[in-house]
Parts: structure tokens; sequence; C-alpha cells
């Protein structure tokens, strides 16, 4: 997992230099996907080392946008950092995401989009977590291909991550891991 970890970083520089391309991300998934189905079952099952999770995260495509490459990329990144993740999917309606933050009670919320179709739904997500009352104790962030600092002052998120490791990073500083 470590290596997967120092993989997906390098594809991500990668990525954000143009030295490689949505192909070669669509492959990294890919390949994240079946390592991590090989890798948790055994991580699961070894009695010896029980694994505390630093936090509870939900995370989903808000709805409106089917794109799950990105979202499943940063889903795995955060499992194997150390978190309880909900992946709710990807075309995911406000009150699913609402319904998932009362039932589930994590400490984040990870909304993320790739189109700028995406911005008014993460909007309207963060508002109606907001009007059932599930806003504090609960950091919101964002990421997509068309998101940025600016989007997420528009949805009133609390952070935008570019990247996977991003994400951690915040994730870990909002539940108090350094």
């Amino acid at each position: 997992l470590d290596d997967c970890r120092t993989a997906l970083s390098i594809i991500g520089e990668r990525f954000a230099s143009g030295e490689c391309f949505v192909p070669e991300l669509i492959l990294a998934g890919e390949m994240l996907r079946q390592i991590g189905a090989m890798v948790k079952p055994r991580i699961s099952g070894d009695a010896s080392a029980p694994q505390k999770k630093l936090g509870k995260i939900v995370f989903g495509t808000v709805e409106g946008d089917i794109h799950d490459i990105a979202k499943d990329i940063v889903v795995f990144m955060l499992d194997v950092n150390g978190f309880d993740v909900m992946d709710l999917g990807v075309d995911v309606p406000v009150a699913k995401f609402v319904e998932a933050v009362k039932s589930f009670k994590p400490q984040v919320v990870g909304l993320s989009g790739f189109l700028t179709l995406a911005y008014d739904p993460m909007k309207n997500t963060v508002q109606a977590r907001v009007d059932a009352g599930l806003r504090d104790g609960v950091k919101v962030m964002i990421g997509g291909g068309q998101m940025d600092d600016q989007v997420a002052a528009y949805a009133k998120a609390d952070a935008y991550g570019k990247d996977a490791m991003a994400a951690v990073t915040l994730s870990k500083g909002w539940v108090g891991v350094k």
C-alpha cells in the first residue's frame, strides 16, 4: 500500500505537469482497484493488527456528474491512510448526502465533480446540510477537474483539494492527526 501511495503520487505529479494524460489515470485507477481488492481483505482479516480508524468520511460525486475515476482514487487513498470512508458513488442526490451525514456521523464530507455543472450541486449539498442542522463539526472539501479555491468559496466548502494526497492531508488536519 505504501508503494501504491508512492505510485499514485508520481502519476498525479506527471498528470499535473502534462507528462501523462487521462488514459494513464484510468489505468492507474484500475490497477489501484485491483490491488485494493487483493490487499484490503488481508488487512481487515489480520486480527493481530487491528487498525484504529482516524475518522469517518462521506464521499461522493455530486448530482448530475457520473465521473468516478478521481473519486475512486481519493476514496482508496483515504481508506489506505486510515479513514473509514462511506463511498456514495456517482450522481448522488443532495438528500442522499444529508442522510449519510445523519446516519454515518462523519467528520468530513468530500464532494467530487469533474465538470462545471457540478458547481451548483456542490453548493446545494452544503446548503442542504446547513438547513438540516448538520454543518457544525463536519468539514467539507471539494475536488475534481474544474474545481478550485473559487468554486470552494462559491459552494461554501471549507477547502479545495487538488488531488488525492491533498484530500488525505486536509482530512488528517481536520481530525487532528499530524
